[in-house]
């Protein structure tokens, strides 16, 4: 069976940066510990893409902290993150999907598609557990009942800790396994 890793938004940005939390800057370990135990094909990193117009966005408006603008310092993966993926061995191999939203419907059908062919699992780590992580691991379920998806909590981090608690109830409460 394959066993897929999905990285959520692990950007500075969102670590150290203009949303970022001593939470998420503490999960930074785990993260890299985690990639080192995947194949480069089978981890897939997500990136919360902006453009410069960001506040006059729908999320803008009702999250005014401009971030993760493409191509910016705040966009770019935690240097941490990006030093562990490009250790991999075949580095090259590693899906990254940039999304200009909560969950990637791209991301979702890229997994569908392997799914088709073989036997998988996903396990999903990242922050925000209460925005883009529950978005990305509920629209993969939606898209594959049958497989088994996964969230390790302690590589996770929430807006806050009770946020992130939530997130993981909800999750669980979707048949998501938390580990």
């Amino acid at each position: 069976m394959r066993k897929l890793l999905v990285v959520v938004d692990m950007q500075k940005d969102f670590v150290d940066g203009a949303l970022g939390t001593k939470e998420a800057q503490a999960v930074v370990p785990a993260v890299v510990k985690k990639i080192s135990e995947y194949a480069a094909e089978d981890i897939f990193v997500t990136r919360d893409t902006h453009q410069s117009d960001y506040m006059s966005t729908q999320e803008g408006k009702n999250l005014p902290v401009e971030h993760c603008i493409e191509g910016s310092e705040g966009w770019q993966i935690d240097a941490e993150v990006q030093k562990a993926l490009d250790s991999k061995k075949e580095a090259d191999k590693i899906t990254y999907v940039n999304k200009p939203t909560f969950g990637s419907t791209i991301l979702a059908d890229k997994i569908k598609d392997i799914a088709a062919k073989e036997e998988i699992t996903v396990e999903l780590i990242g922050v925000c557990t209460d925005i883009c992580v529950v978005s990305n691991a509920l629209l993969i379920k939606a898209n594959l009942p049958e497989v088994r998806i996964c969230v390790d909590s302690a590589c996770c981090a929430g807006v806050t800790p009770d946020k992130h608690k939530a997130a993981l109830e909800t999750m669980g409460s979707c048949q998501i396994s938390i580990i």
